[in-house]
């Protein structure tokens, strides 16, 4: 295969090219009249007024117009001349052809795909893929649809990217697609390019827009989801009232405000136990002491 890249193209100013157009039919003009004028003695000069009228008649074909942020293929007998990026008024070759190729951004929005995540889930999951074209030749002469080319790739790449990720960790050290958007993001731009150079095409983001568990067991996965919020949650109270526990005898033994024993000691833990991590208000139970001592 063949690759071919973006070369400038034969061109020149398109208004040098009117002036020129003119000075020509101002001539075939001139011959003409003198034909006419004439009557036969200066039929030879048809000679030179024929292939003049051929000349412009074709040269109408040479002109072209390039917008801004936009190029024109230049082809000539099936043989790539070079690419037009800069944005005017030109006059190139008559007998080529061009082809326009536009350097605009454009946006690529995915359509809703299924794929299992790493653990194995069926999830849902969409993108948008920003990008433009930075080589026309590439985009033109080495991939059949460029358009078309862009789409598959990105859903191509965005599969890929789903099953290298779980669609959400308990761990924060863990990357997931859920947790880790600028990490699944980058890794998302970066594979979507790597399929999309041989096309001369830039991609300038790509990012997830829609993430979701697959209906049959989306229901499932979120009571899942919650009971992992409880116990993630209900380890932090206990670690905390642990704490505030430890504190509180650390001080009570410091001030010699009061003298424990153990079992005094293991009755007071557990009372603040329950009252810290308890997930209802605790009615507090005040010991005034025994009647009869």
């Amino acid at each position: 295969m063949k690759n071919i890249f973006d070369k400038p193209a034969f061109k020149i100013n398109g208004y040098l090219g009117v002036l020129i157009f003119i000075a020509i039919l101002a001539i075939v003009i001139f011959l003409g009249n003198l034909i006419i004028d004439s009557s036969f003695s200066r039929l030879y000069l048809l000679w030179f007024l024929v292939p003049l009228v051929i000349i412009l008649g074709i040269s109408f074909n040479g002109f072209f117009v390039v917008e801004p942020n936009d190029s024109r293929i230049i082809v000539l007998f099936g043989k790539y001349s070079g690419t037009v990026t800069e944005d005017g008024f030109w006059f190139t070759n008559p007998f080529t052809k061009r082809e326009q190729v536009s350097r605009r951004i454009r946006n690529f929005n995915s359509e809703k795909i299924k794929v299992n995540d790493l653990q194995g889930n069926p999830i849902e999951i969409a993108a948008v893929v920003v990008w433009r074209v930075v080589d026309s030749a590439r985009a033109s002469f080495d991939v059949e649809n460029y358009i078309q080319f862009v789409a598959i790739q990105s859903e191509t790449a965005l599969r890929s990217l789903a099953s290298g990720y779980a669609y959400d960790s308990s761990d924060d050290n863990i990357p997931s697609l859920r947790g880790s958007l600028n990490e699944v993001s980058e890794n998302l731009n970066k594979q979507v390019q790597s399929r999309l150079v041989v096309a001369g095409v830039e991609v300038i983001e790509a990012r997830i827009n829609h993430l979701a568990y697959a209906p049959e067991i989306a229901q499932v996965m979120l009571r899942r989801q919650q009971a992992q919020a409880i116990v993630a949650a209900r380890q932090k109270i206990v670690e905390g009232a642990v704490g505030m526990v430890e504190m509180a005898l650390n001080s009570l033994s410091q001030q010699k405000i009061v003298e424990l024993d153990e079992e005094k000691k293991a009755t007071m833990v557990n009372n603040l136990l329950v009252a810290l991590v308890s997930d209802v208000s605790v009615q507090p139970i005040i010991n005034t002491g025994t009647l009869y001592q």
